[in-house]
């Protein structure tokens, strides 16, 4: 086994960039007598142009086997290595913009896709459970034939490409990549005695049902980006970016989810995974606790790679990609 720990220290100030713009209004008016004079000058014949429904792009989708329509976005050459990005709950592929931006720019094929019942996805009641989210998984990368494939998955999404993987086709998956990663499993359990406590999650879900709103204002402005921390550079930006996207999703859905992310035990599907992994972690996560998560997936990979950050929170992709796109990058090159 190669479990194979890199530290990484990291400063804890961020910088927050401030862009201001400015609009100016220009007004120009006629008298009306003079305005009235020039309708005279003007021709009567002039093209009237009549917007065609056709003309209208449509979003990128899929259809899956039950009828379930997944948006997704696939940016870059088609011939290039894809690199495909999985989001957590209860956010959407927007939540990847900036590393999608950065892989991009190197010349790789990015792909993401919300997840049923996340974002732009059809706000489905049924297959929220982690079978059907690899399955959906496995019908994108068929629909776009995908090969060779690096999937990055953070949260709940490294659940789904612990899985995904697991089972995938024959040379769909040429590496994994799990950052702030929900496997193992989360939930205390027999066999996993230090695991969150049931309550923690009966929480949640309460949270969520009382009011969805204030709830997705709570979770990105404290533990998920570590903004709770004393001393932290706090981004509204951030915060405003995590509401929108959970709030574009549906309530069912991510109130069903919790139960998906916390009770799903990957334990099988991380020792079945053959291909190159990279574990990437924050130290500080309180979201995902790394002694619960990480320090124990390493164990059960054949072919795994931890890297820590220093003081870093759930969501520190995020905060510090300046950090962590290089080491994707390093990763998905090696």
């Amino acid at each position: 086994m190669n479990d194979k720990t890199v530290s990484s220290g990291v400063e804890r100030g961020r910088r927050n960039v401030l862009i201001t713009g400015s609009a100016t209004l220009l007004a120009m008016a006629l008298p009306v007598d003079s305005a009235l004079a020039r309708t005279a000058d003007l021709p009567t014949d002039l093209p009237i142009h009549q917007t065609d429904s056709s003309e209208k792009p449509s979003m990128a989708t899929i259809t899956t086997a039950d009828g379930t329509t997944l948006f997704y976005k696939d940016w870059g050459p088609r011939d290039a290595q894809p690199i495909v990005f999985h989001h957590g709950w209860p956010l959407s592929s927007d939540d990847w913009d900036n590393q999608m931006l950065f892989f991009l720019a190197e010349g790789y094929r990015v792909i993401a896709h919300d997840r049923r019942g996340h974002g732009r996805s059809d706000q489905t009641d049924i297959g929220t459970d982690m079978d059907t989210y690899a399955a959906d998984v496995a019908e994108l990368a068929s629909a776009l034939d995908l090969k060779g494939a690096v999937h990055i998955g953070h949260s709940t999404g490294g659940g789904e490409v612990a899985r995904y993987a697991a089972r995938a086709e024959a040379g769909r998956v040429a590496k994994v990549a799990l950052l702030g990663a929900v496997p193992p499993i989360m939930l205390e359990t027999e066999a996993n005695p230090d695991g969150i406590p049931m309550e923690v999650f009966d929480g949640l879900r309460s949270a969520l049902a009382a009011n969805r709103a204030q709830f997705y204002l709570d979770v990105p402005s404290g533990p998920f980006y570590g903004f709770n921390r004393p001393g932290a550079t706090v981004s509204q930006g951030l915060i405003r970016n995590w509401w929108r996207q959970g709030m574009a999703g549906a309530a069912k859905a991510h109130h069903d989810c919790i139960a998906v992310f916390s009770e799903t035990d990957f334990t099988e599907d991380l020792k079945a995974i053959t291909v190159p992994t990279l574990v990437l972690h924050g130290e500080d996560d309180q979201v995902v606790p790394i002694g619960n998560s990480a320090h124990k997936a390493i164990e059960l990979l054949s072919n795994g790679t931890l890297k820590t950050y220093e003081g870093l929170s759930h969501g520190f992709f995020s905060t510090h990609p300046d950090l962590v796109n290089p080491d994707l990058l390093a990763f998905v090159r090696s």
